[in-house]
């Protein structure tokens, strides 16, 4: 099915979307994007069906093209303060802060938000696969987080992020039984059984974690 240029024509309309919201180490990053109208590519879809080769040309194209464009992160500490869904909200409205255009309408994926100040909103549920906008928001938020999981992957190369992008897979877990909890974890969430949690890298510098974020 076509994705659909937009729901409220005529007016200036960001798509938004999160990436990182499942995983148990690092930040949850968001993007929200404002094409430009008449914008179309066959090629852009939900990011999650589209091969990382394919979301990292189309990334270019979105940066390339779109009339305005952002991204926020929230970090694992904020997540563990607050929640992952109070953080994922909040790094959709970091990136809506940041855009160079103002929209008049934001589009958000999923079937929950917390309002945007001065803009109203429409939830879409599945909204990545349905929008162009979003579709493209999905893309930026996963391909900067993938980017910034590589860089964590190079700082805890045992945690193998660069291929688990830190979601619980199998050898993600088996690294925190063997090797302990890093700074990037994400503590308020089930890492493993607590018996077999232990904490490690506690002499990791706090600026560290600044530095592979905004790399």
């Amino acid at each position: 099915m076509a994705l659909l240029p937009c729901l409220k024509a005529g007016c200036v309309e960001a798509g938004c979307d999160e990436a990182g919201r499942g995983c148990l180490a690092g930040a949850v990053y968001a993007a929200a994007v404002i094409l430009p109208p008449g914008f179309y590519n066959a090629d852009l879809n939900d990011s999650k069906l589209l091969s990382a080769k394919k979301r990292y040309e189309l990334r270019t194209v979105i940066e390339r093209e779109a009339l305005a464009w952002a991204t926020g992160i929230v970090t694992p500490e904020e997540i563990d303060r607050i929640n992952i869904l109070k953080a994922s909200f909040l790094a959709m409205h970091r990136a809506i802060e940041q855009l160079s255009l103002v929209p008049e309408h934001l589009l958000i994926d999923g079937n929950r938000f917390t309002p945007f100040p001065g803009i109203p909103h429409t939830t879409v549920v599945r909204g990545d696969g349905k929008y162009m906008s979003i579709a493209a928001a999905s893309v930026l938020a996963k391909t900067c987080r993938d980017d910034y999981m590589n860089r964590l992957d190079e700082v805890c190369p045992a945690y193998q992020w660069a291929k688990n992008k830190g979601y619980p897979t199998r050898a993600h877990r088996d690294a925190i039984r063997r090797y302990g909890v890093t700074p990037f974890h994400r503590k308020s969430f089930v890492l493993l059984p607590p018996q077999q949690l232990s904490l490690a890298f506690s002499d990791t510098p706090p600026d560290k974690q600044i530095d592979v974020m905004n790399d």
